[in-house]
């Protein structure tokens, strides 16, 4: 749960209420947290069923390759360590950055994301036990922080419902911006999944697998709900706009939300307390991306020296996923990464879900039959992610060439490296 809870609060949820403000008014905001909230709540009852039937750690690569295609799951592979990871890990180290600068003005927010990403890479390199204790005390610090902020809000800010409106009607029409927030929404959401890339660590995974997923999303979004209903009752859509990493003047919802309720001193503090929750998000992202690319090069789909010894962290998968964090914290902007993340794991979380229809329609000799609950949540699952992409490649047509470009990249490479081994034997 831990895990669980660690890589899905992270800077989603403190930013993206500030872009859907601007078209979206309080009603319809809110009804697509809680959109959001049932649609994680469902990919995880149907990845609790996946996890019963594929016990090995690696998640949507290990998923997809055993349930419907060893080249959907090279596909999603690369998508993990490319965006899934590595893109996340970046923002929340530069939301970070953003917040000790509140506190220490001289500070380059951009130099302290890359030197976080290389500290925690490095520490989670050092051993197993060591690498858990440090998760486990940031999610207890974490958990703590995040009801302290919650206790604020409901104590000193307002309840009453909002009767502000966006300050510009989407061009595209309200049912569509709808739409396309729950791409922001996935974002902040994703991580409901954390603990199937680490399955095999788990003393009995059909069992803590499962539990984990649910009862952590859980949580996380009763949390959720309860966060954006203090941000749209406490703020105009004009102060939630302000929550931009890459100046000294923007900040998040959280930072603003305290100041006005109790000044800018308490503000500095929640910064404060934002940096440790960025911190422990970025740290549980760092923990777990390795374990994808150590399955991938154990199947041989990756170079052997990124997987690793038994009973100790992937120390080469560790360096090169901070390797690409790296790239992405000196190249990228934070609203391209929330949106195009957001539509990448939406896609393999989707196509994850759908192979319990295989399973379903043709199981093999180790294979039982899913439960019906988690047929009908995979369904709901996939048709909201499929009516996700309809509208954005209608409206966005750079999510197309987006998602095509990995596509394309990653079959020719699933083809090349094949024939490699084929070659090989």
């Amino acid at each position: 749960m831990g895990l669980v809870i660690a890589n899905m609060v992270g800077a989603g949820v403190f930013l993206s209420s500030g872009f859907m403000a601007q078209e979206l008014a309080p009603g319809p905001l809110l009804l697509a947290w809680a959109l959001g909230a049932v649609l994680a709540l469902c990919g995880a009852r149907a990845y609790a069923e996946v996890a019963r039937l594929v016990l090995k750690s690696g998640g949507e690569y290990r998923y997809l390759s055993e349930l419907l295609h060893p080249a959907l799951g090279y596909l999603a592979g690369w998508a993990s360590l490319l965006v899934g990871f590595s893109a996340p890990i970046a923002m929340d180290a530069l939301a970070a950055g953003a917040f000790v600068k509140k506190l220490v003005p001289a500070l380059n927010p951009t130099l302290f994301a890359v030197l976080l990403i290389a500290a925690l890479s490095v520490f989670h390199a050092i051993g197993l036990r060591s690498s858990a204790r440090l998760q486990n005390g940031l999610v207890t610090v974490k958990v703590a922080l995040l009801l302290g902020f919650l206790a604020v809000g409901l104590l000193f800010g307002t309840v009453a419902w909002p009767t502000w409106s966006p300050p510009s009607a989407p061009p595209e029409g309200t049912t569509t911006a709808f739409i396309n927030s729950l791409f922001y929404i996935a974002l902040a959401f994703s991580g409901w999944n954390a603990a199937i890339y680490a399955s095999e660590e788990f003393e009995r995974p059909e069992r803590d697998v499962p539990r984990a997923m649910l009862w952590g999303c859980a949580a996380v979004a009763l949390l959720y709900l309860a966060f954006n209903y203090i941000f749209i009752a406490n703020l105009t859509p004009a102060e939630a706009f302000n929550v931009r990493l890459y100046d000294d003047e923007q900040v998040t919802l959280g930072h603003v939300v305290i100041e006005r309720l109790l000044g800018h001193a308490p503000a500095q503090v929640m910064s404060a307390v934002l940096c440790l929750l960025f911190i422990s998000a970025t740290s549980a992202m760092v923990l777990l991306g390795p374990r994808v690319y150590s399955a991938m090069a154990r199947d041989g789909f990756l170079p052997k020296a990124l997987e690793g010894q038994p009973g100790a962290p992937p120390k080469w998968s560790l360096v090169l996923q901070g390797l690409i964090a790296l790239a992405v914290v000196l190249t990228h902007h934070l609203k391209d990464i929330l949106w195009n993340v957001g539509a990448i794991l939406t896609l393999f979380s989707a196509l994850t879900t759908l192979g319990l229809f295989r399973v379903w329609l043709k199981p093999r000799a180790h294979e039982r039959k899913p439960a019906l609950l988690s047929l009908i949540c995979a369904a709901v699952f996939a048709s909201s992610a499929g009516l996700m992409f309809y509208i954005g490649f209608r409206t966005k047509l750079a999510l197309l060439g987006w998602v095509g470009v990995v596509a394309t990249c990653g079959f020719a490479a699933y083809t090349v490296t094949r024939r490699l081994q084929r070659s090989a034997a």
